[in-house]
C-alpha cells in the first residue's frame, strides 16, 4: 500500500489532514521546525505523536554534524519523544556511520538528503528503513529524479532489502505521481500540495453540478438522507 506522509510540524495542519486523508506518518526537519517559531521542541514532537497515534510513523532529523553528536541527538529524540520514532540521518560519510550504529541497536532510521543512486545503495546496504530521495532538488540539479528512483527500487528488489523509498522534496503533484510511478513506496509532502490537488476548480464544478442535477429531480435543499 502506498504511504502518504505530511512534511510539516504544524499541529493544526496535521490535525486537519490526518482527519481528511489516509496519512501514514509525519516527517520533519530543522527547516520545517523553524517555521513553527520558538517551540518547546520535544513537547511539540510529542504533541504530533498524540495527534497521529503510535500506528503512524514519525520522522525526526538529527542536527549535529559529527557521529558522536548525531548519536546523542538520536538518543535524546528516542528518550524524550518515544522509541518508535524514525531517526532521520543525512547520507554522507558521517551519516552512514551513524545509520550503521543505529541499526545495530534496532533503531528505526530514515536515510535523508539523498541526491544520487550511489547514496541510496549505500544506505540500503547499511540497513536504513526508509530512503528519502529529494525529487525537486534533484531536478533543480538537472538530475533525472524519476530515473534515479527507478534504479533505487531495482536495487531494493535485487538485494531483497526491506528498505522503502520515501520520496521527498516536491513542488507539485506531478512530481509525486512520477515518484510513485517510478517505484517509491511512500511520499512526504506539504499540505499545500494536497490542498491544491483536491481544490481543482474542475472538481468543485463537478460537485456543484451533481447537486444541481439532484435538486432538479427531488427539490431544492434535499439530499438522499432527507428522502
Amino acid at each position: 500500500m502506498m504511504e502518504f506522509m505530511l512534511d510539516t510540524a504544524n499541529l493544526s495542519e496535521i490535525e486537519q489532514y490526518v482527519r481528511i486523508a489516509p496519512i501514514s506518518g509525519v516527517t520533519s526537519n530543522p527547516s520545517i521546525v523553524k517555521k513553527e517559531g520558538k517551540i518547546a521542541f520535544f513537547e511539540h514532537m510529542k504533541q504530533i505523536r498524540t495527534i497521529i497515534g503510535m500506528d503512524k510513523s514519525l520522522h525526526i532529523q538529527v542536527v549535529a554534524q559529527d557521529a558522536k553528536g548525531m548519536l546523542a541527538d538520536a538518543e535524546a529524540i528516542l528518550n524524550k519523544v518515544d522509541q518508535q520514532v524514525f531517526i532521520k540521518v543525512p547520507v554522507n560519510s558521517v551519516g552512514l556511520e551513524v545509520i550503521k550504529a543505529l541499526k545495530a541497536q534496532n533503531v528505526n532510521v530514515t536515510a535523508t538528503a539523498v541526491y544520487s543512486k550511489f547514496q541510496a545503495y549505500l544506505a540500503i546496504a547499511a540497513g536504513a528503513d526508509y530512503i528519502a530521495p529529494y525529487f525537486n532538488r534533484m531536478e533543480n540539479l538537472n538530475i533525472n529524479a524519476q530515473a534515479t528512483i527507478i534504479e533505487i527500487a531495482r536495487e531494493i528488489e535485487r538485494t531483497n532489502s526491506s528498505s522503502k523509498i520515501l520520496a521527498a522534496s516536491f513542488k507539485n503533484v506531478g512530481q509525486i505521481n512520477a515518484a510513485l510511478e517510478g517505484g517509491a513506496q511512500a511520499a512526504t509532502m506539504g499540505v499545500d500540495i494536497i490542498s491544491a490537488a483536491l481544490g481543482m476548480p474542475s472538481i468543485e464544478k463537478a460537485v456543484v453540478d451533481f447537486t444541481a442535477d439532484w435538486e432538479q429531480s427531488f427539490g431544492k435543499g434535499t439530499t438522499i438522507s432527507s428522502l
